[in-house]
């Protein structure tokens, strides 16, 4: 009798497989979203083992490496940890597209990139999934896919009220995701380019949701710039029009300011531009810029958004000399 006792589990994790992507399958979801993969995402986060009834169905709050841990622990299929992006992209991205799962409703705040980002399933979504195999599951189903549109777009409209509302220069505005460095990008955008680039075009805003949220080709072009989407692309972009600057601007909370690597990249990624060169990295305070100071390059600028109305040279003599409030009276 004990040499049974694998045969039922691995008979009760196949049965707990095949039911998940029959669910999935009458759920109208593409075939990324309904392999194995999909189906045992799906019931990580749900928190249901293989002999555990779909009405005992949970919702947790789960990253991509929970995820994979619940997984290797209840269903004993492991998976390396380079199938992070692949979970992410073919299940639990596109479970999040279609409403069956809500990304950070903990902190609608928390950057996308976030490494505490973490997943968890939609209410109605769980609720119909607790009908699994029920004689409730055929009416709860074609009742849950009539009401599925509808229920995206409420999804997608709470999500925008947490996005970040930023004003161009022209007065045209420009939405980001929240958290990260987005606050201080917005910071940028209106308070930096107003100080220090008046009247300058917005050229390009990075955001970690979408990176190129806002791009103006036909004026890179113009500049004598082929943007590659490969690149690593500067946070702003700015074409100070009345001196023929392009601000090059790097929004800095945790990492990446414009250090003599970084600055040797945007100069060879941006050679053959008629426009001159302005190398700025962007801090939300001068704490942050404590870490940061002694790895900013020469021959470039700083800014601090607890203080918009100044800047920081790093480029030696080129600035030096009396101010005008120390200079004698003629």
């Amino acid at each position: 009798m004990p040499a049974d006792k694998p045969n039922r589990k691995t008979a009760a994790r196949k049965r707990r497989l095949a039911e998940t992507i029959e669910a999935l399958t009458t759920l109208q979801l593409g075939p990324k979203q309904r392999n194995e993969t999909a189906a045992y995402t799906l019931l990580a986060l749900l928190d249901i083992g293989p002999d555990v009834p779909w009405a005992e169905a949970q919702a947790p709050l789960r990253g991509i490496t929970p995820v994979i841990d619940f997984i290797a622990a209840t269903y004993g299929v492991r998976y390396a940890p380079n199938t992070r992006e692949t979970i992410r992209d073919d299940a639990v991205k596109y479970f999040v597209e279609e409403g069956l799962l809500l990304r950070n409703p903990d902190d609608p705040n928390r950057p996308t990139n976030s490494g505490k980002t973490v997943y968890q399933i939609e209410p109605s979504a769980l609720a119909l999934l607790r009908k699994v195999g029920t004689l409730e599951w055929q009416p709860a189903l074609k009742q849950y896919l009539a009401s599925r549109e509808s229920l995206k777009h409420e999804i997608a409209r709470k999500r925008n009220l947490a996005r970040v509302p930023v004003t161009l220069p022209d007065g045209s505005q420009v939405a980001l995701s929240p958290g990260g460095q987005n606050p201080l990008i917005k910071a940028i955008i209106e308070n930096f380019c107003a100080a220090f680039a008046p009247g300058g075009e917005v050229i390009y805003i990075g955001d970690t949701e979408n990176k190129f949220v806002h791009l103006e080709t036909a004026s890179l072009a113009a500049l004598g710039v082929t943007m590659d989407s490969a690149a690593k692309i500067p946070d702003v972009i700015v074409h100070y029009t009345a001196k023929n600057w392009l601000l090059l601007i790097e929004a800095v909370t945790s990492a990446g300011p414009v250090d003599g690597k970084r600055r040797k990249e945007l100069k060879n990624l941006f050679a053959g531009c008629k426009a001159g060169l302005v190398f700025v990295t962007a801090f939300e305070n001068r704490r942050t810029m404590q870490s940061f100071v002694s790895h900013i390059a020469w021959e470039s600028e700083v800014w601090i958004a607890d203080d918009p109305d100044h800047m920081i040279h790093f480029n030696g003599e080129r600035f030096l000399g009396p101010y005008p409030d120390v200079t004698p009276k003629i």
